[in-house]
């Protein structure tokens, strides 16, 4: 069942010794549906600031595609990276999908700057995320130096050799790691921002929140994962285009996926 504001949940300040630990609660396999449902509804209902956080994303993609086109090794950990830092992208979005469900009026201004209600967290889960992205990026290019000693191949040889399943072992690696990094990362960010933006959640409470909905509802979060996963591959097979409507969905059905997953906080 949806989360349904309360007075209670106005953002505390995050050294209130009375701010409770963020309780996970379980949610069911079909719940990754109903929350994308609930952010295309929040789509259709503010059309014009949730699609110009699409159309930076889109943007922001194409830059780096455009800048390291002749460098594909490079945009390969950028664009895994692009799953890592999206949270943080997507604040905005969280909080207009805030606003609605509190009855304000959908407005683009108040969510430029949504960041600044609890900074200090916010940044430490960015330079979190941050070093994951860099660690990553690094573990990406090893892994390629590992398989192509003499010399890199093309981007077309490249992608000739996933299309014809040639150089598994490279394939397995690169994903296997890939897939461990992408874990982390997920896990860490599940709810970690909304509960920063909602309640001014210190971060290590935050993410140790998000790993606890995690561990409470493996099923429901692999098939949220594998959408989150399917919906950005289309962006990017679409040339980025597709980010326009995705990532604004995405971004909202976070923000209902965090009011399912965490219990709503006591009165005050």
């Amino acid at each position: 069942m949806a989360h349904e504001p309360s007075p209670q949940d106005q953002p505390r300040n995050a050294d209130d010794p009375g701010l409770p630990f963020p309780a996970a609660r379980d949610v069911s396999p079909a719940a990754p549906l109903r929350w994308l449902a609930r952010g295309f509804a929040d789509l259709r209902a503010c059309p014009g600031s949730s699609l110009f956080y699409g159309v930076c994303f889109a943007a922001m993609g194409l830059l780096t595609v455009i800048t390291l086109v002749h460098a594909y090794e490079y945009a390969a950990a950028l664009a895994s990276g692009f799953l890592l830092v999206g949270p943080l992208f997507a604040m905005g979005l969280y909080e207009i999908s805030r606003r609605r469900e509190r009855g304000e009026a959908c407005a683009l201004a108040p969510t430029l700057t949504v960041w600044r209600r609890n900074l200090g967290n916010i940044g430490v889960f960015a330079v979190v995320l941050g070093v994951v992205l860099l660690v990553w990026a690094r573990a990406s290019m090893v892994v390629f130096a590992l398989f192509y000693t003499e010399t890199l191949p093309s981007l077309e040889s490249l992608a000739e050799q996933i299309l014809a399943l040639r150089n598994l072992e490279f394939l397995g690696t690169y994903f296997g790691v890939g897939l461990i990094f992408a874990t982390i990362a997920f896990a860490a960010s599940v709810v970690s921002v909304p509960l920063m933006l909602d309640r001014n959640q210190d971060a290590v409470s935050a993410m140790l929140g998000s790993f606890g909905a995690l561990l409470r509802n493996p099923g429901p979060m692999l098939v949220w994962a594998v959408l989150i996963v399917l919906l950005t591959a289309i962006g990017f097979a679409t040339f980025n285009i597709g980010f326009v409507v995705l990532m604004p969905i995405l971004g909202h059905a976070s923000w209902h996926a965090y009011r399912d997953l965490i219990e709503p906080l006591p009165p005050p």
